[in-house]
């Protein structure tokens, strides 16, 4: 499956599933990024880390690390 981490700039995507456990996993969660919802990659940082994503009509920024986590279609 892919991963966020793996989406390019530009790219829409549609959340499919959560991986992580606890506190991590909902860190996420919180941030509005849940299964179903779309994600815009905006843009990312000159070495890759962090990507900027437009969710629920917001700018969030990622790390790679949390971003591999976040299966999409």
């Amino acid at each position: 499956m892919k991963t966020l981490k793996e989406a390019k700039i530009g790219d829409t995507v549609k959340v499919v599933k959560l991986n992580g456990e606890g506190a991590v996993k909902r860190r996420i969660m919180d941030m509005g990024i849940t299964k179903g919802v779309e994600v815009h990659i905006r843009k990312a940082a000159p070495l890759g880390d962090p990507i900027e994503v437009t969710v629920r009509g917001y700018e969030l920024s990622l790390r790679k690390a949390d971003a591999e986590m976040i299966e999409i279609e």
